[in-house]
């Protein structure tokens, strides 16, 4: 039985079908003096250690790399979630995201460092080891006086992880395995001083996770350092295995568990990524609008200019919608964990579970996040036109780091499907009811639909009306996809890219739209004057890309009189009763940002 309080957090997915209320999510206005403290003592050390060593991390200084994750573990910030009784700090998931997010945005070369270090060089074993092998490596990897790196991919095995060749063959005496193989794309495998390595035993199904200790005289060797587009200081290495021995107390949770394990800390990884990439469109927005508001051309500073509103505009937006959205999630899971832990579970059970319960919205930050990023980089090169193609300023590094953010952690397309595909399953154990909903939206398509006049006089009336709508159409169309392919309905790749995008604008709008809500109730609507324009844009944005593909999806499966009933249905549900003045929205939030001089929301 579900408590009362648990029934008052939604499942993870369940935002589809249950409606939010704004004063159930967590913003980051929400943040308490612990967590804000631990944000400017991260931002302090960003500034301090970071930022200005940006041209010896682009010259490839990986010593450099290695002394500042040194720093970083006196500060206790590689520890943040670790607990105290394995030397970390035991905070709570939110605090978690935070230290990630702050810490993240000097130079990807660190960011990527922290997070394989701190994610999964050091989670697989407080989530999955026993009491001895937490007790005998998570203080040392808490505090920095060892770093961790997690060999999973091989040349033949990237997105389908669980097809790895390298082996582990058990000795004769019992007491140890030999692994043999090649791992690629290792990061800190240079500076490590232990990997979290999976192995196949025999002919198993699956994959087994082992901890093993860097010691170049025990069979390891690896490949020189990897040249890359950008992380140009991040160590990333091939790591060879030739009869490897590993005491058989290293294998990391039970026989064949390695691709539980590889899967469970890659959407704990999705989330942080996200995280990973807010503080970066902030300082690529700020440094932007900086740079529009020196630059003079035609006797005019080119932030009067349209057309760099428009960008600045729409950089300042995504970024508020991640933000917003990344830590509405974020509570969600904390939440879900203390849920657990009241229960009874353990702390591991409790983490692992939580984590999980939410991989859908952690597989939508990841893509959501990583893709504006790199959109925000690259309108940043352009309002620095030929400036920004310099090395000498910092906006082409940034474009190049960020490259890496939708190929981390599972593709963009992979995490696209697979949060489709995970939704279908929580349905299918009925956690998620799709089934009730998908009928109910097929029932009001052979309606006739209402034409009273709405009342829109409530701050987000019309707006959360629209958000309503865009979810009928996730269901219109998820709902005649499922019963037209049942099982094959994953071979249906394409369809499941389109309807993953409706998904994701969905939740990325609510939440944008859910916290400006908050806000406004609690701080006056005439404070949150821009936060609105923002929500309001990312809508109109979001319901854009949502005709698309709905269009798209509708297109490609179905035909005769439903086709037909399905497309006007679409043309419904993304139909405002008053459109937003877009142009008037853009200049606003611009002017809000040119006058600031900053990202300042």
């Amino acid at each position: 039985m579900e408590t009362q309080q648990e029934k008052e957090i939604l499942r993870g997915g369940q935002f589809l079908v249950k409606e939010t209320k704004c004063e159930d999510i967590f913003t980051p206005e929400d943040f308490n003096e612990e967590q804000k403290m631990m944000r400017d003592s991260v931002i302090e050390f960003n500034d301090r250690e970071i930022i200005p060593h940006r041209d010896r991390f682009e010259a490839k200084d990986y010593a450099l790399t290695e002394e500042v994750m040194r720093k970083a573990g006196e500060m206790g910030f590689l520890g943040v979630a670790v607990p105290e009784a394995y030397g970390g700090l035991g905070m709570g998931f939110v605090s978690t995201m935070i230290v990630c997010e702050y810490i993240s945005s000097g130079t990807g070369s660190f960011s990527t460092a922290f997070g394989a270090h701190t994610g999964i060089g050091t989670m697989p074993i407080t989530l999955y080891g026993t009491e001895e092998q937490k007790q005998k490596y998570v203080p040392k990897l808490a505090t920095g006086e060892w770093f961790g790196a997690y060999a999973l991919t091989e040349p033949g095995a990237g997105s389908d992880a669980n097809s790895g060749k390298t082996t582990a063959t058990l000795s004769e005496d019992g007491k140890s395995y030999k692994i043999n193989g090649q791992k690629m794309w290792i990061s800190n495998a240079g500076f490590c001083d232990l990997f979290i390595v999976f192995a196949r035993i025999e002919n198993d199904k699956n994959i087994t996770g082992f901890i093993i200790e860097k010691d170049l005289n025990n069979g390891i060797s690896l490949g020189e350092e990897e040249h890359k587009l950008g992380i140009h200081a991040s160590s990333t290495r091939q790591v060879f295995f030739s009869d490897t021995v590993v005491p058989v107390e290293n294998m990391l949770a039970g026989r064949g568990e390695g691709f539980k394990i590889a899967m469970n800390a890659l959407n704990i990884g999705r989330i942080k990524l996200a995280a990973a990439c807010l503080d970066s469109q902030r300082r690529i927005t700020t440094s932007a609008v900086q740079y529009a508001n020196e630059r003079k051309q035609f006797n005019t500073p080119i932030s009067d200019f349209g057309a760099i509103k428009l960008k600045l505009a729409e950089m300042a937006t995504n970024c508020y919608a991640g933000e917003s959205a990344s830590y509405r999630a974020a509570k969600n899971i904390e939440d879900r964990i203390a849920l657990r832990q009241a229960a009874g579970n353990s702390h591991q059970e409790a983490e692992l579970k939580g984590v999980e319960e939410y991989a859908i919205e952690c597989s939508i930050l990841k893509v959501a996040v990583s893709e504006d990023v790199q959109h925000c980089a690259d309108e940043g090169i352009q309002i620095f036109g030929g400036m920004g193609f310099s090395k000498d300023t910092p906006m082409e590094a940034a474009w190049r780091d960020a490259r890496i953010a939708r190929i981390y952690e599972g593709t963009n397309e992979i995490n696209r499907m697979l949060s489709v595909g995970m939704l279908v399953k929580k349905a299918m154990k009925g956690h998620v009811d799709l089934l009730g909903p998908a009928q109910a939206v097929a029932d009001e398509l052979m309606g006739i639909p209402s034409f009273d006049a709405p009342d829109y006089s409530e701050l987000f009336a019309e707006e959360k009306e629209m958000v309503a709508k865009l979810k009928k159409v996730f269901l219109m169309v998820a709902g005649a996809a499922a019963q037209k392919f049942g099982e094959k309905l994953d071979d249906q790749q394409q369809l499941l890219l389109a309807a993953s995008d409706i998904l994701i604008e969905i939740y990325m709008a609510e939440s944008t739209i859910l916290r400006t809500e908050k806000n406004a109730k609690r701080f006056g609507e005439a404070s949150q004057e821009i936060q609105i324009a923002m929500s309001k844009l990312y809508l109109y944005n979001a319901v854009s890309i949502v005709e698309k593909n709905g269009k798209e999806s509708i297109i490609s499966f179905a035909e005769g009189d439903e086709q037909r009933m399905m497309l006007m249905g679409l043309k419904r549900f993304v139909k405002y009763t008053n459109y937003p003045d877009i142009v008037d929205l853009r200049k606003a939030i611009a002017e809000k940002v040119k006058s600031e001089n900053k990202y300042s929301f």
